[in-house]
C-alpha cells in the first residue's frame, strides 16, 4: 500500500475513532498530495518519495509555526501545531540520532572523496538525498 492510500485509510480510522486532530491533519496531508498529483509536474502520479517530501515540508512548517506562536506567548496555538506535527512524524522514517548522523556524514564524505570546504556541495547533494526524512536538514548542515 502506498503512502497516499495509507493516509486515506487512516483518515477513515480517525473519523471512526472521533480523533479530530488526526483526522484534520491527515485531511491536510491528503489535500497536499492531491495538489501535487494534479499539478503539471505531477502527471497524475505521486511517488512515495514525493509524498515523503511533502510530509517533511509540512512538519518543518508546523515546527516553525509553533516556534512563532511560542515567541508570541500563544502556547495554545503552539500546542495545536505540535499535535499536528506529532501525527505527521508518525509517517516519517525513524529519525537518526546525532551519533548515527555523524557516522553517515563521515561515510558520505569518504564516498565523495571530499577533502576541503570546496567539496561541500558534493557532500550536501548526496547527504540530502540519502538522509531525506531521516534527519532534519538543519542537523545535516
Amino acid at each position: 500500500m502506498n503512502l497516499f492510500d495509507k493516509i486515506s485509510e487512516d483518515i477513515k480510522a480517525a473519523m471512526l475513532a472521533k480523533d479530530a486532530v488526526r483526522r484534520d491533519t491527515l485531511r491536510g496531508v491528503k489535500k497536499e498530495f492531491l495538489e501535487a498529483k494534479t499539478s503539471k509536474a505531477g502527471n497524475g502520479e505521486l511517488s512515495d518519495d514525493d509524498a515523503m517530501k511533502i510530509i517533511v515540508k509540512m512538519v518543518k512548517k508546523g515546527k516553525d509555526a509553533a516556534d512563532i506562536f511560542i515567541s508570541q506567548n500563544r502556547q495554545d496555538l503552539a500546542d495545536e501545531e505540535l499535535a499536528q506535527v506529532a501525527v505527521l512524524e508518525g509517517y516519517l522514517p525513524k529519525q537518526m540520532t546525532d551519533e548515527e548522523l555523524t557516522s553517515a556524514i563521515k561515510d558520505i564524505i569518504a564516498q565523495t572523496g571530499a577533502t576541503s570546504a570546496k567539496d561541500m556541495g558534493k557532500v550536501m547533494g548526496v547527504a540530502s538525498k540519502s538522509l531525506s526524512g531521516k534527519a532534519d536538514r538543519k542537523s545535516v548542515v
